[in-house]
Protein backbone atom coordinates (compact mmCIF):
# COMPACT_ATOMS: atom_id res chain seq x y z
CA UNK A 1 0.00 0.00 0.00
CA UNK A 2 1.77 3.46 -1.06
CA UNK A 3 1.50 6.68 1.23
CA UNK A 4 -1.41 7.97 -0.55
CA UNK A 5 -3.73 5.36 -0.34
CA UNK A 6 -2.68 4.45 3.42
CA UNK A 7 -3.48 8.84 3.74
CA UNK A 8 -6.76 8.29 1.85
CA UNK A 9 -7.77 5.18 4.47
CA UNK A 10 -6.85 7.64 7.67
CA UNK A 11 -8.61 9.92 6.09
CA UNK A 12 -12.07 7.68 5.76
CA UNK A 13 -11.59 7.10 9.57
CA UNK A 14 -11.40 10.68 10.38
CA UNK A 15 -14.47 11.44 8.24
CA UNK A 16 -15.82 8.30 10.55
CA UNK A 17 -14.57 10.00 13.35
CA UNK A 18 -15.55 13.44 12.91
CA UNK A 19 -19.40 12.23 11.92
CA UNK A 20 -19.77 10.54 15.57
CA UNK A 21 -18.15 13.47 17.06
CA UNK A 22 -20.83 15.99 15.53
CA UNK A 23 -23.58 13.54 15.36
CA UNK A 24 -23.15 12.99 19.35
CA UNK A 25 -21.54 15.83 20.86
CA UNK A 26 -22.44 18.16 19.13
CA UNK A 27 -26.17 17.41 17.96
CA UNK A 28 -27.31 15.17 20.77
CA UNK A 29 -25.30 15.84 23.58
CA UNK A 30 -24.48 19.55 23.43
CA UNK A 31 -27.51 20.38 21.36
CA UNK A 32 -25.11 23.03 20.00
CA UNK A 33 -27.28 24.89 17.46
CA UNK A 34 -29.76 25.65 20.40
CA UNK A 35 -27.11 26.97 22.87
CA UNK A 36 -26.73 30.96 23.18
CA UNK A 37 -23.08 30.65 23.81
CA UNK A 38 -22.25 28.46 20.56
CA UNK A 39 -22.05 30.77 18.01
CA UNK A 40 -18.56 31.12 17.72
CA UNK A 41 -17.62 28.03 17.85
CA UNK A 42 -20.26 27.05 15.16
CA UNK A 43 -19.08 29.61 13.45
CA UNK A 44 -15.53 27.57 13.43
CA UNK A 45 -16.87 23.84 12.75
CA UNK A 46 -18.53 25.34 9.72
CA UNK A 47 -15.72 26.71 8.15
CA UNK A 48 -13.68 23.66 8.89
CA UNK A 49 -16.81 21.61 7.48
CA UNK A 50 -16.65 23.24 4.27
CA UNK A 51 -12.56 23.13 4.22
CA UNK A 52 -12.84 19.42 4.53
CA UNK A 53 -15.66 18.94 2.08
CA UNK A 54 -13.39 20.90 -0.67
CA UNK A 55 -10.61 18.22 0.70
CA UNK A 56 -12.98 15.31 0.20
CA UNK A 57 -14.23 16.55 -2.85
CA UNK A 58 -10.94 17.12 -4.27
CA UNK A 59 -8.99 14.15 -3.11
CA UNK A 60 -11.95 11.47 -4.25
CA UNK A 61 -11.15 12.39 -7.93
CA UNK A 62 -8.06 14.00 -8.78
CA UNK A 63 -4.64 14.83 -8.20
CA UNK A 64 -3.42 18.42 -7.89
CA UNK A 65 -0.27 18.56 -9.92
CA UNK A 66 2.35 21.41 -9.88
CA UNK A 67 1.35 24.72 -8.20
CA UNK A 68 -2.35 23.19 -7.85
CA UNK A 69 -0.72 21.27 -4.82
CA UNK A 70 -0.90 25.03 -3.02
CA UNK A 71 -4.85 24.32 -2.38
CA UNK A 72 -4.91 20.94 -0.33
CA UNK A 73 -1.43 22.29 1.85
CA UNK A 74 -3.19 25.52 2.17
CA UNK A 75 -6.75 23.84 3.13
CA UNK A 76 -4.88 21.38 5.63
CA UNK A 77 -3.05 23.99 7.39
CA UNK A 78 -6.24 26.51 7.76
CA UNK A 79 -7.97 23.14 9.02
CA UNK A 80 -5.15 23.07 11.95
CA UNK A 81 -5.14 26.77 12.90
CA UNK A 82 -9.15 25.94 12.94
CA UNK A 83 -8.90 23.26 15.17
CA UNK A 84 -6.13 24.72 17.54
CA UNK A 85 -8.66 27.70 18.02
CA UNK A 86 -11.83 25.25 18.47
CA UNK A 87 -9.67 23.97 21.43
CA UNK A 88 -9.65 27.56 22.84
CA UNK A 89 -13.05 28.51 22.37
CA UNK A 90 -14.36 25.25 23.76
CA UNK A 91 -12.39 25.31 26.53
CA UNK A 92 -13.51 28.28 27.57
CA UNK A 93 -17.46 28.11 26.48
CA UNK A 94 -18.33 24.56 27.84
CA UNK A 95 -17.13 21.14 29.77
CA UNK A 96 -16.61 18.34 27.20
CA UNK A 97 -17.03 15.25 28.64
CA UNK A 98 -14.06 12.40 28.80
CA UNK A 99 -16.04 10.97 25.88
CA UNK A 100 -15.43 13.91 23.88
CA UNK A 101 -11.85 14.64 25.09
CA UNK A 102 -10.96 11.05 23.68
CA UNK A 103 -12.48 11.56 20.51
CA UNK A 104 -10.17 14.56 19.74
CA UNK A 105 -7.38 13.34 20.62
CA UNK A 106 -7.97 10.53 18.72
CA UNK A 107 -9.06 12.83 15.52
CA UNK A 108 -5.55 14.57 16.31
CA UNK A 109 -2.97 11.94 16.02
CA UNK A 110 -5.14 10.34 13.06
CA UNK A 111 -5.25 13.63 11.22
CA UNK A 112 -1.38 14.47 11.94
CA UNK A 113 -0.63 10.85 10.68
CA UNK A 114 -2.95 11.78 7.02
CA UNK A 115 -1.05 15.32 6.94
CA UNK A 116 2.35 13.05 7.37
CA UNK A 117 1.74 11.06 4.40
CA UNK A 118 0.37 13.71 2.38
CA UNK A 119 3.34 15.58 2.63
CA UNK A 120 5.54 12.81 1.93
CA UNK A 121 3.35 11.83 -1.59
CA UNK A 122 3.28 15.88 -2.24
CA UNK A 123 6.52 15.06 -4.41
CA UNK A 124 4.71 13.04 -6.39
CA UNK A 125 2.31 15.82 -7.14
CA UNK A 126 4.59 18.42 -7.50
CA UNK A 127 6.19 16.94 -10.22
CA UNK A 128 3.13 16.30 -12.31
CA UNK A 129 1.92 19.15 -14.92
CA UNK A 130 0.66 22.25 -12.80
CA UNK A 131 -3.30 21.31 -12.57
CA UNK A 132 -6.44 19.27 -11.77
CA UNK A 133 -6.01 15.73 -12.94
CA UNK A 134 -8.40 13.20 -13.69
CA UNK A 135 -7.88 10.43 -10.79
CA UNK A 136 -10.32 7.50 -9.25
CA UNK A 137 -9.36 5.71 -6.62
CA UNK A 138 -12.34 3.05 -6.28
CA UNK A 139 -14.17 2.80 -3.49
CA UNK A 140 -12.64 5.42 -1.92
CA UNK A 141 -13.75 7.91 -4.26
CA UNK A 142 -17.45 7.09 -3.76
CA UNK A 143 -16.92 7.43 0.09
CA UNK A 144 -15.32 10.75 -0.15
CA UNK A 145 -17.95 12.02 -1.95
CA UNK A 146 -20.46 11.00 0.49
CA UNK A 147 -18.13 12.78 3.04
CA UNK A 148 -17.86 15.78 0.82
CA UNK A 149 -21.47 15.81 0.88
CA UNK A 150 -22.32 15.12 4.27
CA UNK A 151 -19.59 17.24 5.42
CA UNK A 152 -20.62 20.53 3.29
CA UNK A 153 -24.11 20.33 4.43
CA UNK A 154 -23.20 19.85 8.01
CA UNK A 155 -21.06 23.03 7.26
CA UNK A 156 -23.91 25.58 6.19
CA UNK A 157 -26.24 23.85 8.99
CA UNK A 158 -23.87 24.94 11.34
CA UNK A 159 -23.01 28.49 9.67
CA UNK A 160 -26.81 28.96 9.69
CA UNK A 161 -27.28 28.26 13.33
CA UNK A 162 -24.30 30.66 14.22
CA UNK A 163 -25.47 33.36 12.33
CA UNK A 164 -29.19 33.02 14.24
CA UNK A 165 -27.85 32.41 17.75
CA UNK A 166 -26.18 35.77 16.56
CA UNK A 167 -29.15 37.34 15.24
CA UNK A 168 -31.00 36.38 18.22
CA UNK A 169 -28.97 37.65 20.97
CA UNK A 170 -28.80 40.89 18.90
CA UNK A 171 -32.55 41.29 18.33
CA UNK A 172 -34.09 39.58 21.50
CA UNK A 173 -36.00 41.88 23.78
CA UNK A 174 -34.15 42.81 27.48
CA UNK A 175 -36.19 41.60 30.35
CA UNK A 176 -36.19 44.51 33.17
CA UNK A 177 -35.77 43.01 36.87
CA UNK A 178 -36.78 46.08 38.82
CA UNK A 179 -35.66 46.97 42.54
CA UNK A 180 -31.99 46.62 42.19
CA UNK A 181 -29.92 43.94 42.32
CA UNK A 182 -31.32 40.97 44.14
CA UNK A 183 -29.85 37.47 45.41
CA UNK A 184 -31.23 34.92 44.06
CA UNK A 185 -30.92 31.13 44.25
CA UNK A 186 -32.53 29.12 41.33
CA UNK A 187 -32.77 25.03 40.75
CA UNK A 188 -32.84 23.71 37.84
CA UNK A 189 -30.71 26.58 36.15
CA UNK A 190 -29.27 24.21 33.54
CA UNK A 191 -32.28 23.43 31.84
CA UNK A 192 -34.32 25.21 28.98
CA UNK A 193 -36.08 27.78 30.65
CA UNK A 194 -33.74 27.80 33.77
CA UNK A 195 -30.48 29.14 31.39
CA UNK A 196 -33.00 31.61 29.50
CA UNK A 197 -34.03 33.11 33.50
CA UNK A 198 -30.38 33.05 34.62
CA UNK A 199 -28.86 34.55 31.25
CA UNK A 200 -31.98 37.33 31.85
CA UNK A 201 -30.65 37.47 35.17
CA UNK A 202 -26.66 37.46 35.48
CA UNK A 203 -27.54 40.55 32.64
CA UNK A 204 -29.11 42.36 34.80
CA UNK A 205 -26.74 42.53 37.54
CA UNK A 206 -28.16 39.97 40.11
CA UNK A 207 -26.54 37.43 42.49
CA UNK A 208 -26.99 34.28 41.59
CA UNK A 209 -26.32 30.69 43.27
CA UNK A 210 -27.33 27.70 40.98
CA UNK A 211 -28.28 24.28 43.14
CA UNK A 212 -27.58 22.08 40.36
CA UNK A 213 -26.70 17.76 39.96
CA UNK A 214 -22.93 19.39 37.79
CA UNK A 215 -21.96 22.07 39.34
CA UNK A 216 -19.02 22.40 37.24
CA UNK A 217 -20.87 22.20 34.08
CA UNK A 218 -23.36 24.79 35.20
CA UNK A 219 -20.28 27.21 35.97
CA UNK A 220 -18.61 27.00 32.41
CA UNK A 221 -22.36 27.12 30.99
CA UNK A 222 -22.53 30.87 32.57
CA UNK A 223 -18.90 31.69 32.37
CA UNK A 224 -18.31 31.65 36.02
CA UNK A 225 -20.73 34.22 37.04
CA UNK A 226 -23.02 32.06 38.84
CA UNK A 227 -21.87 30.42 42.26
CA UNK A 228 -22.65 26.55 41.42
CA UNK A 229 -23.36 24.04 44.16
CA UNK A 230 -24.19 20.83 44.28
CA UNK A 231 -25.98 20.77 47.66
CA UNK A 232 -28.00 23.04 50.18
CA UNK A 233 -25.57 22.54 52.86
CA UNK A 234 -23.09 24.08 51.33
CA UNK A 235 -25.23 27.39 51.91
CA UNK A 236 -24.82 28.66 55.21
CA UNK A 237 -28.24 29.16 56.89
CA UNK A 238 -26.96 33.12 57.30
CA UNK A 239 -26.83 33.25 53.81
CA UNK A 240 -29.63 35.81 52.56
CA UNK A 241 -31.53 35.27 49.59
CA UNK A 242 -33.92 37.38 48.32
CA UNK A 243 -35.88 35.01 45.78
CA UNK A 244 -35.89 31.30 45.40
CA UNK A 245 -37.01 30.26 41.90
CA UNK A 246 -37.60 26.70 41.83
CA UNK A 247 -37.62 24.63 38.57
CA UNK A 248 -36.17 21.72 39.01
CA UNK A 249 -37.28 18.25 37.31
CA UNK A 250 -36.15 15.43 35.55
CA UNK A 251 -37.62 16.30 31.84
CA UNK A 252 -41.20 14.27 31.38
CA UNK A 253 -40.63 13.81 27.66
CA UNK A 254 -38.31 10.86 26.96
CA UNK A 255 -39.01 6.95 27.64
CA UNK A 256 -41.67 5.64 28.64
CA UNK A 257 -43.58 5.91 31.77
CA UNK A 258 -42.77 2.35 33.57
CA UNK A 259 -43.49 2.63 37.39
CA UNK A 260 -39.64 3.43 37.69
CA UNK A 261 -39.66 6.35 35.53
CA UNK A 262 -42.58 7.57 37.26
CA UNK A 263 -41.06 7.44 40.32
CA UNK A 264 -37.78 9.41 39.31
CA UNK A 265 -39.97 12.22 37.47
CA UNK A 266 -42.08 12.60 40.56
CA UNK A 267 -38.81 12.78 42.94
CA UNK A 268 -36.91 15.02 40.72
CA UNK A 269 -39.63 17.44 41.15
CA UNK A 270 -40.93 16.43 45.05
CA UNK A 271 -37.45 15.57 46.78
CA UNK A 272 -36.07 18.94 45.58
CA UNK A 273 -38.53 21.26 46.37
CA UNK A 274 -38.95 19.62 49.98
CA UNK A 275 -35.54 20.02 50.54
CA UNK A 276 -35.56 23.93 49.74
CA UNK A 277 -38.80 24.52 51.73
CA UNK A 278 -36.59 22.38 55.10
CA UNK A 279 -33.81 25.41 54.01
CA UNK A 280 -36.21 27.91 54.00
CA UNK A 281 -37.23 26.57 57.78
CA UNK A 282 -33.66 27.08 58.93
CA UNK A 283 -32.56 29.78 57.37
CA UNK A 284 -31.87 32.62 59.61
CA UNK A 285 -33.07 35.63 56.77
CA UNK A 286 -36.18 34.24 55.06
CA UNK A 287 -36.34 34.94 51.10
CA UNK A 288 -39.34 37.67 50.57
CA UNK A 289 -40.85 35.30 47.91
CA UNK A 290 -41.25 31.82 46.38
CA UNK A 291 -41.34 31.26 42.61
CA UNK A 292 -41.94 27.22 41.80
CA UNK A 293 -42.91 25.15 38.24
CA UNK A 294 -45.76 23.35 37.48
CA UNK A 295 -47.86 22.98 34.70
CA UNK A 296 -51.23 23.14 32.77
CA UNK A 297 -51.16 19.19 33.18
CA UNK A 298 -52.32 19.93 36.40
CA UNK A 299 -55.56 20.29 34.70
CA UNK A 300 -55.43 16.65 33.78
CA UNK A 301 -57.36 16.14 29.79
CA UNK A 302 -59.91 18.24 28.38
CA UNK A 303 -62.01 16.94 25.60
CA UNK A 304 -61.92 18.87 22.11
CA UNK A 305 -65.22 19.51 22.37
CA UNK A 306 -65.44 20.80 25.86
CA UNK A 307 -65.24 24.56 24.78
CA UNK A 308 -64.78 25.64 28.81
CA UNK A 309 -61.78 27.81 30.09
CA UNK A 310 -59.58 26.42 32.66
CA UNK A 311 -58.42 28.94 35.14
CA UNK A 312 -56.50 28.84 38.12
CA UNK A 313 -59.36 27.70 39.94
CA UNK A 314 -60.03 24.41 37.83
CA UNK A 315 -59.92 21.20 39.72
CA UNK A 316 -57.28 18.83 38.59
CA UNK A 317 -58.23 15.25 37.57
CA UNK A 318 -56.89 11.63 38.52
CA UNK A 319 -54.18 11.19 35.95
CA UNK A 320 -50.86 10.88 36.31
CA UNK A 321 -49.51 14.43 34.92
CA UNK A 322 -52.44 15.66 37.19
CA UNK A 323 -50.90 13.98 40.10
CA UNK A 324 -47.57 14.51 39.49
CA UNK A 325 -48.24 18.63 39.42
CA UNK A 326 -50.28 18.20 42.51
CA UNK A 327 -47.92 16.12 44.62
CA UNK A 328 -45.27 19.01 43.12
CA UNK A 329 -47.29 21.85 44.53
CA UNK A 330 -48.65 20.72 47.58
CA UNK A 331 -44.98 20.27 48.35
CA UNK A 332 -43.95 24.00 47.54
CA UNK A 333 -47.07 25.24 49.30
CA UNK A 334 -45.23 24.11 52.65
CA UNK A 335 -43.28 27.07 52.22
CA UNK A 336 -45.84 29.47 53.19
CA UNK A 337 -46.00 27.90 56.61
CA UNK A 338 -42.71 29.93 57.13
CA UNK A 339 -44.23 33.30 56.23
CA UNK A 340 -42.80 33.40 52.57
CA UNK A 341 -45.15 34.03 49.52
CA UNK A 342 -45.69 31.46 47.11
CA UNK A 343 -46.12 32.22 43.29
CA UNK A 344 -47.10 28.42 41.41
CA UNK A 345 -46.48 28.88 37.55
CA UNK A 346 -48.37 26.45 35.47
CA UNK A 347 -46.83 26.37 32.39
CA UNK A 348 -48.32 25.54 28.87
CA UNK A 349 -45.84 23.97 26.24
CA UNK A 350 -43.12 26.83 25.89
CA UNK A 351 -41.32 27.71 22.88
CA UNK A 352 -38.04 28.78 22.38
CA UNK A 353 -34.91 27.72 20.24
CA UNK A 354 -34.24 24.87 23.05
CA UNK A 355 -37.23 22.60 24.39
CA UNK A 356 -39.25 20.62 22.20
CA UNK A 357 -40.23 23.04 19.42
CA UNK A 358 -37.18 22.17 17.86
CA UNK A 359 -38.03 18.63 17.58
CA UNK A 360 -41.71 19.64 16.51
CA UNK A 361 -39.94 21.89 13.63
CA UNK A 362 -38.08 18.86 12.22
CA UNK A 363 -40.22 16.74 10.64
CA UNK A 364 -41.93 20.39 9.04
CA UNK A 365 -38.38 21.11 7.45
CA UNK A 366 -37.95 17.26 6.24
CA UNK A 367 -41.63 18.46 4.39
CA UNK A 368 -43.38 15.66 6.27
CA UNK A 369 -45.39 17.86 8.92
CA UNK A 370 -48.82 17.45 9.37
CA UNK A 371 -51.71 16.95 12.19
CA UNK A 372 -51.98 14.29 14.78
CA UNK A 373 -55.05 12.66 14.14
CA UNK A 374 -58.14 15.06 13.98
CA UNK A 375 -56.18 17.85 15.08
CA UNK A 376 -58.71 18.91 17.47
CA UNK A 377 -57.03 18.65 20.58
CA UNK A 378 -56.19 22.66 21.98
CA UNK A 379 -52.22 23.26 22.59
CA UNK A 380 -51.90 25.71 25.80
CA UNK A 381 -48.70 27.42 24.58
CA UNK A 382 -46.30 30.18 25.46
CA UNK A 383 -43.03 31.65 24.11
CA UNK A 384 -39.92 31.30 26.45
CA UNK A 385 -39.47 35.12 26.47
CA UNK A 386 -43.33 35.58 28.11
CA UNK A 387 -42.18 32.79 30.58
CA UNK A 388 -38.86 35.12 31.89
CA UNK A 389 -41.07 38.34 31.47
CA UNK A 390 -44.09 37.04 33.91
CA UNK A 391 -40.92 35.55 36.17
CA UNK A 392 -39.49 39.29 36.06
CA UNK A 393 -43.42 40.71 36.77
CA UNK A 394 -43.67 39.06 39.75
CA UNK A 395 -40.21 39.31 41.23
CA UNK A 396 -40.91 43.33 40.35
CA UNK A 397 -43.64 43.10 42.51
CA UNK A 398 -42.70 46.02 45.16
CA UNK A 399 -45.24 43.71 47.86
CA UNK A 400 -44.10 40.27 47.21
CA UNK A 401 -47.76 39.18 49.28
CA UNK A 402 -49.52 40.16 46.10
CA UNK A 403 -47.43 37.83 43.77
CA UNK A 404 -48.70 34.98 45.90
CA UNK A 405 -50.98 32.78 43.99
CA UNK A 406 -51.49 29.98 41.03
CA UNK A 407 -50.60 31.71 37.67
CA UNK A 408 -51.03 29.58 34.27
CA UNK A 409 -48.02 30.93 32.31
CA UNK A 410 -49.97 30.48 29.02
CA UNK A 411 -50.36 32.80 25.79
CA UNK A 412 -54.29 33.97 26.27
CA UNK A 413 -54.62 32.56 23.23
CA UNK A 414 -54.42 28.69 23.04
CA UNK A 415 -55.01 27.07 19.31
CA UNK A 416 -55.76 23.41 18.17
CA UNK A 417 -52.87 20.80 16.83
CA UNK A 418 -54.22 21.45 13.51
CA UNK A 419 -54.15 24.95 13.73
CA UNK A 420 -50.76 24.74 15.21
CA UNK A 421 -49.91 22.54 12.07
CA UNK A 422 -51.13 25.11 9.35
CA UNK A 423 -49.13 27.65 11.57
CA UNK A 424 -46.24 26.10 11.56
CA UNK A 425 -45.80 25.04 8.52
CA UNK A 426 -47.11 28.49 7.16
CA UNK A 427 -43.87 30.33 8.71
CA UNK A 428 -41.85 27.62 7.85
CA UNK A 429 -42.91 28.04 4.10
CA UNK A 430 -43.59 24.65 4.35
CA UNK A 431 -46.31 21.72 3.51
CA UNK A 432 -48.81 20.33 6.05
CA UNK A 433 -49.85 17.00 4.54
CA UNK A 434 -48.69 14.40 6.41
CA UNK A 435 -51.36 13.28 9.59
CA UNK A 436 -49.74 11.32 11.87
CA UNK A 437 -52.49 8.62 13.67
CA UNK A 438 -53.09 9.29 17.50
CA UNK A 439 -53.69 5.84 17.82
CA UNK A 440 -50.43 4.79 17.06
CA UNK A 441 -48.64 7.05 18.98
CA UNK A 442 -50.70 5.89 22.20
CA UNK A 443 -49.21 2.71 21.21
CA UNK A 444 -45.40 3.30 20.68
CA UNK A 445 -45.59 5.61 23.39
CA UNK A 446 -48.15 4.48 25.85
CA UNK A 447 -48.93 6.91 28.51
CA UNK A 448 -47.17 9.36 27.62
CA UNK A 449 -48.93 10.01 24.44
CA UNK A 450 -51.25 12.22 26.25
CA UNK A 451 -48.89 14.65 26.35
CA UNK A 452 -49.38 15.04 22.48
CA UNK A 453 -52.99 13.72 21.96
CA UNK A 454 -54.70 15.07 24.51
CA UNK A 455 -55.19 18.87 25.85
CA UNK A 456 -56.18 21.35 28.22
CA UNK A 457 -57.70 24.92 27.10
CA UNK A 458 -55.63 27.11 29.45
CA UNK A 459 -56.09 30.65 30.29
CA UNK A 460 -53.55 33.14 31.84
CA UNK A 461 -56.45 34.86 33.87
CA UNK A 462 -54.30 35.57 37.28
CA UNK A 463 -51.38 36.77 35.01
CA UNK A 464 -53.69 39.38 32.78
CA UNK A 465 -55.34 40.38 35.76
CA UNK A 466 -51.71 40.98 37.53
CA UNK A 467 -50.91 43.44 34.97
CA UNK A 468 -48.62 41.28 33.06
CA UNK A 469 -48.78 42.08 28.78
CA UNK A 470 -47.75 39.38 26.19
CA UNK A 471 -44.83 39.63 24.42
CA UNK A 472 -46.01 37.40 22.02
CA UNK A 473 -49.75 36.48 22.54
CA UNK A 474 -50.38 35.18 18.85
CA UNK A 475 -48.59 32.33 17.66
CA UNK A 476 -47.71 33.14 13.99
CA UNK A 477 -45.85 36.11 15.85
CA UNK A 478 -43.82 33.68 18.75
CA UNK A 479 -43.02 31.51 15.52
CA UNK A 480 -41.55 33.86 13.27
CA UNK A 481 -39.86 35.46 16.03
CA UNK A 482 -38.13 32.34 17.13
CA UNK A 483 -37.34 30.87 13.88
CA UNK A 484 -37.33 34.12 11.68
CA UNK A 485 -33.80 35.00 13.27
CA UNK A 486 -32.00 32.50 10.72
CA UNK A 487 -33.74 34.09 7.64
Amino acid sequence: MNTLTLALNLLVIQGALGAVDTLYHHELRAALPQQPGAAVELRIHALRSLLYGLLFAGLAWFDWGGAWLIVPMAVLLVEVVLTLWDFLVEDRSRLLPRSERVLHTLLAINGGAVFALLALHAPHWWALPTGLHRASHGWLSVAFSLFAAGVTASGIRDAIASRRLRRRAARGAKIRFTGGPRRVLVTGGTGFIGQALCRALLAEGHELTLLTRDPLRASYLFDGRARCIHGLDELDRRTPLDVVINLAGERIVGPRWTATRKHKLIASRIDTTRALVEWIARARSKPRLMISASAVGYYGVQAPEDPGVLNENTASQPVFVSELCQRWEAAARTVTDQGVPLALLRFGLVFGDQGILPAMRLPFLLGLGGRIGKGRHVISWVHIDDVIGAIAHLMNNPDPKRAHGVYNVTAPQPITQAEFAATLARTLRRPAWLVTPAALLRLLLGEQATLMVDGQRAHPTALVRAGYRFRFPRLDAALEDLHGAAS
